[in-house]
C-alpha cells in the first residue's frame, strides 16, 4: 500500500533517532526488552500518584489532559515512522496490507484510550503527578519507536513475508476486537459509577440550590462483567488485546511481544497494589474472593 505518496515529506525531528535508522532501531528494540527490570520498585512500594492513589501536590497536572498527552506519543510515533522510514529505506512499492492492518488497530486502541476516553467519555479524572506523566510519556515513546520501526520497514516489507499466515492473522484480529470491546465495557462500568453519582448530585443541588460537590474521588466496587471475579478486568482485557496483536504480527514479532510483556510488567504490580487499596477502603469481606486482574489466579 503506497499511502506515503499522498503525504508530503515529513521533516526529520532528531537525525538518526526520530525516525530511527535501522541500527538505532535495533538498539532501541533490544534495550526496550529489559524494561521489566525497571518496574522492580513497583513491587516494593504502593506509592503511585495517579488515579485512586493520586496525591495533593502543587505540581499535579489536570488528569484529563495529562492522560491524553502522556498516552498519545506512541500512536503519533508509529504513524510518523510509517510516513518517513519507507522513503528512507527506498520502499517505493509501499508496505504490505498486514503492516497497515497492525497500524490501524493500534491507532484505533489509542484513539479510544488517549483521546475519547479522557477528553470525551470520562466524567472526571484525578490529577496526575509529573513523575508518572514523564515515565508514561517515555514508555509510549520507546514503544512507538520499537513498533513503528518494525512496521515501517525494518520488519516485513513484502506480502511474501506474510505468506501462509492468513488464519493466524484473522484469529489475532478476532481476539483483539473482542478484547477491545471488553476493555471498553469494563471502562464504562467504572464511568457509570461517577456518571450516576454526578446525576444525583446535580438533581440534589438544583433542588437545594447548592453547588455540585463533584465526583473526582468517588470510588465504589463495580459488579458487572468480569468485575464479579477481578477488580481490574480492563487491565486483563487490554493484555488480551495485545496478545491478539502479537498473534497478528507473528511469534517472531519481537516488538509486539515486548509490548505485551512490558504492559504486564508495569500494570500487574499496580493491579495488586490496587487490590490492597480496595481491601483497605472497603474491607476484605466486601472485596471477597475477587482477584486483582486474572480470574481465579492473581
Amino acid at each position: 500500500m503506497q499511502l506515503t505518496r499522498y503525504v508530503p515529506d515529513l521533516p526529520t525531528v532528531v537525525p538518526g533517532w526520530y525516525p530511527p535508522t535501522r541500527e538505532n532501531w535495533e538498539l532501541i528494540s533490544y534495550a526496550w526488552q529489559f524494561f521489566p527490570l525497571l518496574t522492580a520498585a513497583q513491587w516494593l512500594i504502593d506509592w503511585y500518584p495517579q488515579g485512586k492513589t493520586s496525591i495533593n501536590s502543587r505540581f499535579n497536572i489536570p488528569g484529563k489532559w495529562a492522560w491524553c498527552l502522556m498516552e498519545i506519543p506512541g500512536m503519533l510515533t508509529v504513524l510518523y515512522c510509517m510516513l518517513t522510514i519507507p522513503r528512507l529505506e527506498g520502499l517505493h512499492a509501499g508496505l504490505p496490507w498486514a503492516n497497515w492492518t497492525m497500524v490501524f488497530i493500534y491507532t484505533i486502541h489509542y484513539l479510544y484510550r488517549a483521546v475519547l476516553s479522557p477528553l470525551v467519555l470520562n466524567p472526571s479524572m484525578s490529577p496526575i503527578h509529573p513523575i508518572v506523566f514523564t515515565l508514561a510519556f517515555g514508555w509510549q515513546l520507546m514503544n512507538g519507536l520499537s513498533l513503528g520501526g518494525w512496521l515501517a520497514g525494518y520488519g516485513p516489507t513484502t506480502v511474501y513475508d506474510w505468506a501462509g499466515r492468513l488464519y493466524t492473522i484473522e484469529i489475532g484480529l478476532v481476539i483483539w476486537g473482542w478484547s477491545l470491546m471488553g476493555n471498553i465495557f469494563h471502562d464504562d462500568d467504572l464511568r457509570e459509577i461517577r456518571r450516576s453519582a454526578l446525576r444525583r448530585q446535580k438533581e440534589r443541588a438544583a433542588a437545594e440550590n447548592k453547588p455540585v460537590e463533584g465526583v473526582d474521588k468517588l470510588y465504589m466496587l463495580p459488579k458487572n462483567g468480569l468485575f464479579h471475579h477481578v477488580l481490574f478486568p480492563h487491565y486483563f482485557c487490554e493484555w488480551l488485546e495485545w496478545a491478539g496483536f502479537w498473534m497478528v504480527g507473528g511469534l517472531n514479532c519481537a516488538p509486539a511481544r515486548t509490548f505485551l510483556v512490558n504492559e504486564i510488567a508495569t500494570m500487574l504490580p499496580r493491579a495488586l497494589a490496587g487490590r490492597r487499596w480496595y481491601v483497605e477502603k472497603f474491607g476484605e469481606e466486601r472485596v471477597g474472593k475477587r482477584k486483582a486482574v486474572i480470574p481465579g489466579l492473581i
